[in-house]
């Protein structure tokens, strides 16, 4: 889901008004709502978070942002619908406006929905978290951990806060990203996996999803079934008490199954389609088509890395999920926006900076 630049994007593009939000649903069950950061989904007055649910917003419409104040960057900070100038860096501003809604609703049911733009481009830090970092030569990689280690100071202050409140053990916690690295651009690492942002291997689409709920969810597990973001709104309107007609979300319940009252997998296949290219996964099975057209086949039991093309040597398997994807897409609506920007394979755009420097 891409809405691109405000200058690119239409009137109509975003979140269809036919889509209710988690905060819709939450808000229906007594919540308090708030969004505090990056929002990405319509810059149109119709898109606007406290249209879509959430009682107060503090962040951007869009899908970047400087981190500090830079003259010429296009872009706008929002109390509200209320255009303001931020001075702070932009990560401290967010942990700041989070801390202020705690503080403000801790009496109260509340969702808070944090979306840190960092470590998004572009790369910018403050001394005192470069300072930390003295010892990393690349300047772009030490920017990079510095702004990392400010999300993750940040990320420290929110849990604090709910700890001084008495409010961690029955707050619903999760923490996840949006995709993986991508890599040259930011000086991310996706190791050991293949790929990076803006493709459906590994390294595009494998994320940390990291759940904390003290007073029901056993500390320490690793959940090893196949899970994705959508999950979050039948989790999360579950833990408020709602409940949300079958077959009506894409996503899966996990409390169950994180519980141990629930067995097997919440899925039987995850997609994904991004452009031209297309994957599908089963349980260690996983179908990959790529710019080129071609099918693969990997088992990331065996190859998280993705580098063992199977679809040879298992041609029922490939032909399989290929079949179930096709009959997935079938039911998918055209974006309503234009496709994105063609992704180079894994490498390509190395070599071609080694083609100009030789």
């Amino acid at each position: 889901f891409n809405t691109g630049s405000e200058a690119q994007a239409g009137p109509d593009v975003g979140l269809p008004l036919d889509q209710t939000t988690l905060a819709d649903r939450l808000k229906s069950l007594g919540y308090v709502t708030g969004a505090v950061g990056k929002w990405h989904l319509g810059y149109d007055p119709k898109f606007h978070p406290l249209k879509r649910g959430f009682d107060e917003f503090f962040g951007f419409l869009g899908g970047a942002h400087p981190y500090l104040p830079t003259p010429g960057r296009p872009g706008a900070i929002f109390r509200g619908t209320e255009r303001i100038e931020e001075r702070e860096y932009l990560t401290e501003a967010f942990a700041r406006e989070a801390l202020r809604f705690i503080d403000a609703h801790r009496q109260q049911p509340f969702f808070l929905y944090l979306c840190f733009n960092a470590v998004h481009n572009p790369l910018q830090a403050t001394e005192k978290y470069l300072a930390r970092f003295a010892s990393i030569q690349d300047s772009r990689r030490r920017t990079f951990a510095a702004m990392l280690s400010a999300m993750d100071d940040a990320v420290g202050q929110v849990l604090a806060r709910l700890r001084q409140y008495g409010l961690e053990e029955n707050t619903l916690i999760v923490f996840v990203s949006d995709n993986g690295g991508p890599t040259q651009a930011t000086t991310s690492r996706n190791d050991p996996l293949r790929g990076f942002k803006g493709q459906v291997l590994e390294g595009g689409i494998r994320v940390p999803f990291l759940m904390q709920w003290k007073r029901h969810l056993p500390a320490g597990r690793v959940y090893g079934e196949p899970v994705i973001a959508l999950d979050i709104l039948p989790t999360a309107v579950a833990a408020a008490g709602g409940k949300i007609e079958p077959g009506s979300v894409d996503g899966v319940n996990l409390l169950p199954y994180l519980t141990g009252k629930a067995t097997g997998a919440p899925h039987q296949y995850l997609y994904w389609r991004f452009g031209a290219q297309a994957a599908i996964r089963q349980g260690d099975w996983k179908a990959v088509r790529l710019q080129t057209g071609e099918w693969q086949l990997y088992n990331l039991r065996e190859d998280i890395a993705e580098s063992r093309d199977l679809a040879k040597e298992n041609p029922k398997k490939l032909a399989e999920l290929r079949e179930a994807w096709e009959s997935w897409n079938r039911e998918l609506m055209p974006p309503r926006w234009g496709a994105p920007r063609r992704r180079a394979e894994p490498g390509t755009r190395v070599r071609r900076r080694q083609a100009k420097a030789g």
